[in-house]
């Protein structure tokens, strides 16, 4: 069964990380999972931003309505 113990934490030089616990006893395993928390700083770039920077991507939906109307017209 497993337990989580969650602490939130300054990492320290060199990426230190101290975690400390008496539920934590010597002997024990532990699987750890770091979630870094994003301050503003340096956020990432959302998906989002990369909408119609392909080739043959279009920026709005009315970019791809337009094109495909442009397409049916040359059919007839």
């Amino acid at each position: 069964m497993l337990h989580a113990i969650k602490q939130e934490m300054l990492i320290q030089n060199n990426g230190v990380i101290e975690i400390h616990s008496p539920e934590l006893k010597t002997g024990m395993y532990a699987e750890i999972v770091i979630l870094l928390k994003h301050t503003g700083e340096s956020e990432p770039n959302p998906l989002s931003r990369m909408i119609g920077k392909g080739k043959g991507a279009f920026e709005h939906p009315e970019d791809a309505d337009n094109f495909i109307r442009k397409e049916r017209d040359r059919w007839e």
